[in-house]
């Protein structure tokens, strides 16, 4: 894994809030699009110093920035990503709720930054958070917003934007599931879960929470294996398109990843004849 952006058949820039975002709702996804050519690039807004420390804690408060660079290092190498940079932002703590808070920054610093790292990866597509920020944390709708503006910045021809945790009919958890953003692609990550799986176990400090709320569904201790997405989603986000994106980045994936995409209808939209 290389701190530069270098050249390849096509160049995707993942941003997103916190360290285990890019793991949780997209691994398999960008793992797959690794594997068929695509150069992946991360970049993440915070180090995630205000989440969890694990059960038992796996590090004191202060050290958990330092700690969460680590494990998201960890990630990236298993999701095979071939850059990972961060924005510098300081995630706030939970609160006493658990609630997640968005970090402070400057939008139009916030917006620039964004813009900066796709001029330099030279990105064709960014694919981020979903507009009602997954379960509606405030950092990952802050990065959806900051995404569209920064693309504006831009010459042409523009990065097309993508986001993750689109909602489709069965989507396997809807908490996660962005309910305004009906998913154009949906794909059955089984041929990268087990790389999706091993970047999830890097974030050490997160692996309570990972389990958390279902095994309080579930009324038992589940795994994290369990509880990890298997089928993941993108929505064409800007330009806007009611019907089926035909852009490099989806005419990349029915070209490349044509064996886990899944077929399901977009509203309106009926099975060919």
């Amino acid at each position: 894994m290389t701190s530069r952006c270098l050249d390849g058949e096509m160049d995707i820039l993942v941003s997103f809030a916190h360290p285990d975002d890019e793991t949780v709702f997209a691994g398999g996804t960008l793992a797959l699009l690794a594997d068929r050519g695509a150069r992946v690039h991360y970049l993440c807004a915070t180090r995630g110093e205000g989440g969890e420390l694990g059960e038992p804690p796996v590090c004191e408060r202060e050290a958990l920035g330092n700690v969460r660079e680590a494990e998201l290092r960890c990630a990236v190498s298993n999701l095979n990503g071939v850059s990972l940079d961060f924005l510098g932002y300081v995630d706030p703590p939970v609160d006493g709720n658990a609630q997640g808070q968005a970090f402070d920054a400057p939008y139009p610093e916030l917006v620039q930054g964004l813009a900066s790292r796709l001029r330099l990866c030279s990105a064709s597509v960014m694919i981020t958070h979903g507009s009602n920020g997954e379960y509606g944390h405030p950092a990952h709708r802050l990065l959806n917003r900051a995404a569209h503006d920064a693309i504006q910045t831009l010459g042409d021809p523009r990065p097309r934007l993508y986001t993750f945790s689109a909602t489709f009919p069965g989507f396997p958890r809807p908490r996660l599931a962005n309910r305004d953003d009906e998913a154009h692609f949906v794909l059955d990550i089984a041929p990268a879960f087990a790389r999706k799986l091993a970047a999830a176990r890097c974030h050490r400090t997160q692996d309570a929470l990972f389990v958390r709320r279902g095994s309080e569904e579930a009324g038992r201790r589940l795994g994290v294996d369990e509880v990890l997405l298997r089928r993941e989603s993108l929505r064409r986000a800007w330009p806007a398109s009611s019907g089926r994106p035909d852009d490099e980045f989806a005419r990349f994936l029915l070209g490349h990843m044509a064996d886990v995409l899944l077929d399901v209808r977009l509203p309106g939209e009926v099975a060919p004849t």
